[in-house]
Order: C-alpha cells, then sequence, then structure tokens
C-alpha cells in the first residue's frame, strides 16, 4: 500500500457522511426546533457552518456545526446570549462545553457545535461573535471563511492534519489550522496528497511558533494569537517527532 492509499483509508475511517438522511443532519434536525424557539423572532437563519460546511469535519471530533445568525437589534450582550444558549442546551440535556466561540454538545453519541452570532447593522454575513477566552467578542464572516477553506483544494490534507491533531489531543483552534495547512502548502503540487502532509507536519515544526496567521474576514483577528508561545511549542515540537517517524502507521491511524 502506498503512502497516499493508506491515507486515504484513513480519511475514510474518519469521515463524516453528509446529506439529509445522515446521523450529524438528522441530529441537527432534531434540536433546530429548540434553538429556534430560544431564538423567537431575533433569528434570521440557522446553518451549516464550520468544519462541516468546509468538508473538513473528523469524525469523533465535530460532525456538524451549527451556526445560530440573529439580528443586529437582539438586545444583551454577547456573553449573555452565549450564556443563555448554554443554559438551554444544559436544559434539554445536551451535555454543553464552553469552547472558543461556541458551545459543543453530544446528542446521541454525535457532537455538534453551535455558534451563536449576531449580525452587525448593513452587513448581512458579518456577525460579532462571543469569544469565551478573551471574554470579548470578535467580528468576523463564517460565509468567508467556509469558501475561503472549501475553495483552497487541500481538504484532505486539512482532515489528515485535523486526525493528527485529534490523536494527540492537541488544543489548535480549527480555523487557525486549517488557515495554517493552507499557506505551508501555497504553490505546492495537489499529486501527492502523502509528501504534503509530511510537508504540512515538517512546517507546523518549524515555523508554527513564528507564522502569523489572520483572519481574512477581519485583519485586527489575529488567529496565531490564540495560541500562547508554549502551546505552539507543544504543538510544533510533537509536529517534529512525527515527521521523524518511518512508517505512515505511525504518523496516522
Amino acid at each position: 500500500m502506498t503512502g497516499d492509499e493508506y491515507i486515504l483509508s484513513i480519511l475514510k475511517k474518519y469521515e463524516v457522511p453528509r446529506g439529509p438522511e445522515s446521523a450529524a443532519e438528522q441530529a441537527a434536525g432534531r434540536i433546530a426546533p429548540k434553538i429556534q424557539r430560544w431564538a423567537g423572532d431575533w433569528l434570521t437563519a440557522l446553518s451549516y457552518s464550520g468544519s462541516y460546511a468546509k468538508q473538513t469535519a473528523v469524525h469523533g471530533v465535530t460532525e456538524v456545526d451549527l451556526f445560530i445568525a440573529l439580528k443586529p437589534e437582539m438586545p444583551g450582550a454577547l456573553k449573555k446570549i452565549y450564556d443563555e444558549l448554554f443554559t438551554l442546551a444544559t436544559l434539554h440535556g445536551w451535555k454543553p462545553r464552553r469552547q472558543d466561540v461556541s458551545i459543543g454538545i453530544s446528542i446521541n453519541g454525535l457532537n455538534l457545535d453551535l455558534i451563536p452570532g449576531r449580525a452587525q447593522a448593513g452587513y448581512e454575513n458579518y456577525h460579532d461573535l462571543y469569544w469565551l477566552k478573551s471574554d470579548s467578542s470578535r467580528q468576523t464572516n463564517v460565509h468567508l471563511h467556509v469558501d475561503t477553506v472549501a475553495k483552497s483544494h487541500r481538504l484532505r490534507e486539512i482532515q489528515a492534519i485535523k486526525i493528527w491533531r485529534h490523536i494527540h489531543q492537541l488544543g489548535w483552534p480549527s480555523l487557525y489550522l486549517e488557515l495554517f495547512v493552507i499557506n505551508a502548502l501555497t504553490g505546492r503540487s495537489t499529486d501527492s496528497l502523502a509528501h504534503n502532509i509530511l510537508h504540512a507536519l515538517d512546517a507546523i515544526g518549524e515555523t508554527l511558533e513564528t507564522t502569523c496567521i489572520v483572519d481574512p474576514a477581519n485583519l485586527d483577528n489575529v488567529l496565531s494569537n490564540d495560541l500562547t508561545p508554549e502551546e505552539k511549542k507543544t504543538i510544533a515540537a510533537q509536529a517534529k517527532k512525527t515527521a521523524a517517524e518511518q512508517h505512515w502507521e505511525d504518523i496516522i491511524w
């Protein structure tokens, strides 16, 4: 089995089935009415976003992301909205977890992320999200994120690095990871999946600590600042260790 063949088998193992009949969308459909009732007239849209929309989701991490788009006029601070959604999830027994800009929940063994965002007046696709780590808000455009990653032609490489992140339980925010991999593979052929993944691991090991990655929807949002120097050092060290392995079975599995 070639390196590419082995990697494709691992991607298949972690594949998140898609479509209306998939477990992920069925779970999302079951909770959607409860979110719609909670948001009421303040809701403008409830849509798939994040890794699921980008097609970089990994089974066992987050199967599907739901973006809850709220009207600009919705009252209350973003933290209050975030906390109310967390309370809703608790009351319904969804086992909520507070995360960067989302609330992670579990439905019948599936992991979903709920991302509430309040639209900016006059800008349909730009929303303010509550950022837990810094207890502040951030302006961004999740539709642009999806478009940027989905059209990068690096989906399989991104998924492989996400699987590697999952195996080693590394706390690397997904958008930051996705954009770093895209940046690291700029100009490289899409023909050799194995070579590209090794190149990405080498880049993580050698340049993660010094590479600046910014949000394409907001240049003031420096994603690479979301990890501390020590956190970056830990990820880089693991990448160097992994890249030095001689067999693909010891790189991702």
